[in-house]
């Protein structure tokens, strides 16, 4: 799941045109942080998780691999 969740992350932030820098200010987060998302190095926390999810306007279903939309 941790891997389903670095792609999706990677993939809406390029859909959106942001960068890893926009959306961990917009998450009040470091961008190292951020990275850390997308390199599967690290799982946000579930109110992370859901943040990540308003932003980009998706589920958290859809971010953890368990839905397609």
């Amino acid at each position: 799941m941790k891997i389903i969740l670095s792609e999706r992350l990677k993939e809406l932030r390029e859909e959106n045109g942001l960068t890893q820098k926009q959306i961990a200010a917009k998450l009040g987060i470091s961008s190292v942080a951020y990275l850390r998302y997308e390199k599967s190095q690290r799982e946000p926390s579930l109110s992370m998780l859901a943040e990540i999810a308003n932003i980009f306007n998706v589920s958290t279903d859809y971010l953890l691999g368990v839905s397609d939309f």
